[in-house]
């Protein structure tokens, strides 16, 4: 059974599975995960998801606000050995109402080309392809999603 723990960013649990991402990541982007590791500092994060299996931290994901009315989702991950098991769409679906609670109308989201599984994964959520925004702008390999939460 998956359990879902509402937290921030100072959570030890999601800082251990923030490193295993980022390990993942600096293999996917190479050269260019400079760039994209800029954008995904965790110490000022409010609003973080941890998800436990049998205690065990299998999975994250945490919103920060974009502007006003639209937040963004930020460093999902979940255990390779436990992908395609719902952790991750369980997390974002958490997210997601977590956002709703605090009155979000939208959220969006980058990844990347290199990461075939999350587009999967937000494509499966209802996320629909929207132009690069922001610092992704003209990133050939950002891939930019939006889902509207309520109109």
């Amino acid at each position: 059974m998956i359990r879902i723990t509402r937290t921030d960013s100072t959570n030890a649990d999601f800082v251990s599975l923030v490193k295993k991402l980022d390990a993942d990541l600096a293999i996917r982007d190479g050269e260019d995960h400079a760039f994209y590791a800029q954008y995904n500092k965790i110490d000022l994060i409010k609003h973080v998801v941890v998800a436990y299996l049998d205690e065990n931290p299998v999975g994250c994901g945490a919103i920060k606000e974009y502007s006003e009315g639209v937040t963004e989702v930020k460093r999902m991950f979940t255990n390779p050995e436990l992908r395609g098991k719902g952790i991750a769409s369980t997390v974002l679906k958490e997210l997601e109402r977590w956002a709703a609670e605090l009155h979000y109308s939208r959220c969006i989201l980058e990844t990347g080309v290199k990461q075939p599984e999350a587009i999967a994964l937000y494509t499966k959520n209802s996320y629909h392809r929207i132009p690069n925004y922001g610092q992704y702008e003209g990133v050939l390999d950002s891939v930019c999603f939006e889902k509207v939460l309520r109109k």
